[in-house]
């Protein structure tokens, strides 16, 4: 079945209580849900077998055929339909049953919540969604994979064209095997992947920029909680730029007229807008809307000054900088990262905050920006079980594999792969202890 949209999706209600499915019907069709119903689970069952449902929703104690049992069922013979079970507080035993055998989305205590119980099936049903886009994505990744070892050294161009797509599947790889945590970060890394898939300088910059903004924030102190919160910062810090035109994004601010500074200081409240939605964006975003604000008061887009600004966002202002000088998005000329670190230094106590200007230029000089337990490997030198301590990015900058995979043979031939194309040796940063 393919994924529907949450507005049109086919519900499925069995209950042998027709009271039940009528109050069922009553409350869910508002939603614009097609609605079907059956008293028991064998009637279930025949209609699951004449069209497709997108979510079941079904009664724990039903006569000859209990929920367990009936969506165990669904699950062998339809298993991209969303299961959710109906169950009373005197049931946990036959719910948690229930849970292993039919492996359902999440039960509901009778008496449901008629306000909540929507929401649960909106959720279920987005679910299934994301659940169905994985797995077509992750078809479509072993299908481009193959042409990757056919393409040539000759043909780099044309694969970054035709697997645009690929890029960013490997976002989606471990949602199955991974904590919510881990789901959550990698989602972050396709919408940073979003503005870079444009091309030109600025590949790679978001990757660079929030690898080395955590290290700052580490080296100046801030908490677990603030660190993370400052690395998601540095992967979004541009999202707000993907409503700009090509031309705007790719020309040096020291290059812009009056009118398109105007419309390119625009994305810092741009990007803060699109996600605070987002709960656990909002420090992020509240750190990205100050990140261009000057120490001396004269930045955008609130004219904050000295420790008015976030902490988040000075340090952001100093790392995006740094790597700014470089792939010439500040000035027409790009600089060295020698000439880059000097130049935040000579705009220290204007641009930015002298202490941090210092503790960074620290890190660069003592070689302390990679974190603790890494080594950097020849591609040629990797072995299965090593771990990836940094994202492994395309040349156009978006991601091939993410951070922390435990590396199997297939994805060390792969490496070596992208790495026999190159011209320069391709170096990678990684773990030997394996990740638990």
């Amino acid at each position: 079945m393919s994924p529907v949209e949450s507005a049109t999706a086919t519900i499925l209600c069995v209950d042998d209580e027709a009271n039940i499915l009528s109050a069922l019907r009553r409350l869910l069709r508002p939603s614009g849900w097609r609605i079907l119903t059956a008293e028991s689970g064998a009637a279930g069952l025949e209609i699951l077998a004449k069209e497709p449902v997108d979510l079941v929703i079904s009664d724990m104690r039903m006569p000859e055929m209990d929920g367990a049992r009936f969506l165990e069922q669904v699950r062998e013979r339809w298993p991209q339909s969303m299961r959710l079970l109906l169950t009373g507080y005197a049931d946990m035993t036959s719910t948690v049953n229930a849970i292993n055998r039919g492996q359902i989305y999440r039960y509901i205590s009778k008496p449901w919540n008629d306000s909540e119980l929507p929401l649960i099936i909106k959720e279920a049903l987005e679910h299934a969604r994301l659940l169905a886009e994985n797995e077509r994505l992750q078809a479509l990744t072993r299908q481009q994979n193959e042409q990757l070892r056919e393409l040539n050294e000759g043909l780099e161009r044309r694969v970054t064209e035709r697997t645009a797509e690929l890029n960013q599947v490997n976002s989606f790889l471990n949602l199955a095997n991974q904590q919510l945590k881990q789901k959550f970060l990698v989602s972050i890394k396709m919408f940073t992947g979003l503005i870079e898939l444009r091309g030109g300088v600025i590949a790679g910059h978001s990757h660079r920029v929030s690898e080395m903004a955590r290290r700052l924030a580490q080296e100046s102190g801030l908490d677990e909680r603030a660190c993370h919160d400052v690395f998601l910062a540095g992967l979004l810090h541009d999202i707000g730029k993907l409503g700009l035109s090509d031309g705007l994004l790719t020309r040096p601010v020291s290059a812009m007229n009056g009118t398109q500074m105007a419309e390119y200081s625009r994305h810092v409240t741009d990007g803060e807008a699109a996600l605070m939605p987002l709960e656990e964006l909002r420090e992020a975003a509240r750190l990205i809307r100050s990140h261009h604000e000057h120490f001396n008061g004269r930045g955008f887009p609130d004219s904050l000054c000295g420790e008015e600004i976030p902490l988040g966002s000075r340090i952001l202002a100093v790392v995006n900088d740094y790597d700014g000088f470089q792939i010439g998005t500040l000035a027409e000329k790009r600089l060295t990262p020698e000439q880059s670190l000097a130049m935040l230094r000579q705009l220290a106590g204007k641009r930015y905050e002298p202490r941090l200007v210092e503790t960074f230029a620290q890190l660069i000089e003592q070689g302390r920006l990679g974190q603790a337990g890494e080594t950097r490997v020849a591609a040629d030198q990797l072995q299965p079980g090593m771990v990836l301590a940094r994202d492994f990015l395309a040349d156009n900058g978006t991601l091939l594999l993410a951070a922390d995979m435990l590396l199997t043979p297939s994805m060390v031939g792969l490496i070596r792969t992208v790495a026999a194309r190159r011209s320069e040796p391709l170096l990678l940063q990684v773990r030997v202890d394996k990740k638990e």
